[in-house]
């Protein structure tokens, strides 16, 4: 369906002509070998973004998330989630299978961590029980509906973990969303976390590829796990040019996807059998549920689809629909008029 307004995720996107045009003239070299230009020209910049020592291209958020957790624990420790977290519920047990780790989890708000919830979740220094090593947060938080962090509250968690001895890491997959909504420079949140992920392939653009950020120390570990693991790329540097014409041109855009889906939101709210609290809406994503006894989330998705509009189920009576760089103001108020259409037969 290649004429569809395709809002299922911001992963759909596809690389602009200007992007395109830079991986054709990308410089390109052996990146296990540390010799792609292109590649180290990215990591140098996300490294500088980020304000931290160093950052390793990776093919994927999972992949980065992964090797966050296997650097900084061992077989047998506890990794401390919120109960919807990414590592936990979307990354087929890698936990468990890489870095021979358990996952506890905690109930959040919108996905969001509360510090006093995690200091009763740690574990006392006793044989019976799994060592608490490892504390990962979601910022935004996709099941969350895009929630964002406040710097506070990250502050307070990493206090938790000092005070503890516990690492700290972010799952950043739209930290730019996050920093796009709440004005904190992407540092200010790398300088609380031992490692910080973000990803390029969604509302970046960029057609793959995620980053993993922290001090040179671990990422020369990293380094090594992500060629176990089969990551190691040769000629990459095509991939990273768009990461860098993603980190230099898609950023500052993100206020549209913003703006859309506050648009959509507000739309959404106005049908009669859809539910959903426009205050919920931070970035990108907008989650609303489906309150209609003679419809489903499922029945809803099939119906928008014969339509040439794509969401994504999240469940019974939850629906998921994501604003990116393919979507246009006018794509918005079209799939609001096919809502309405479908809503009303």
């Amino acid at each position: 369906m290649t004429d569809a307004i395709d809002l299922r995720s911001d992963t759909v996107t596809r690389p602009t002509a200007g992007m395109r045009e830079a991986m054709f003239k990308a410089p390109v070299g052996d990146d296990v070998f540390g010799e792609d230009p292109s590649v180290n020209a990215l990591q140098d910049m996300a490294a500088d973004i980020l304000g931290r020592e160093a950052a390793l291209f990776v093919p994927s958020g999972t992949m980065a998330n992964q090797i966050a957790i296997k650097v900084q624990t061992r077989p047998g420790d506890e990794v401390i989630v919120e109960a919807h977290a990414h590592p936990f519920n979307s990354e087929s047990g890698a936990g468990a299978v890489i870095s021979g780790v358990q996952f506890q989890t905690i109930p959040g708000r919108r996905g969001l961590l509360d510090p006093d919830r995690i200091r009763p979740a740690l574990r006392p220094d006793d044989p019976h029980f799994p060592p608490s090593r490892l504390v990962c947060i979601e910022n935004t938080h996709n099941r969350g509906g895009g929630s964002v962090y406040p710097l506070d509250c990250v502050a307070s968690i990493r206090d938790v973990c000092q005070t503890a001895g516990l690492a700290l890491h972010m799952d950043g997959a739209r930290l730019f969303n996050a920093c796009e909504a709440s004005g904190v420079e992407p540092r200010r949140y790398a300088e609380l976390c031992d490692t910080v992920s973000f990803c390029l392939s969604k509302g970046l653009g960029a057609p793959v590829g995620s980053l993993l950020v922290g001090d040179r120390d671990l990422i020369h570990e990293a380094r090594r796990w992500r060629k176990l693991l089969g990551g190691g790329m040769r000629q990459a540097g095509i991939l990273a040019a768009a990461g860098l014409y993603a980190l230099e041109h898609h950023v500052e855009r993100l206020a549209e996807d913003h703006r859309n889906a506050k648009t959509l939101a507000t739309g959404l709210a106005s049908l009669e059998g859809l539910a959903i609290d426009l205050n919920e809406v931070e970035t990108n994503i907008v989650i609303f549920q489906v309150v209609r006894p003679d419809m489903d989330a499922y029945s809803l998705f099939e119906r928008l689809w014969r339509e040439g509009v794509l969401v994504l189920p999240f469940g019974p009576d939850r629906v998921r629909a994501v604003t990116h760089l393919d979507v246009s103001p006018a794509d918005i108020e079209q799939a609001l008029a096919v809502f309405a259409r479908v809503l009303g037969e």
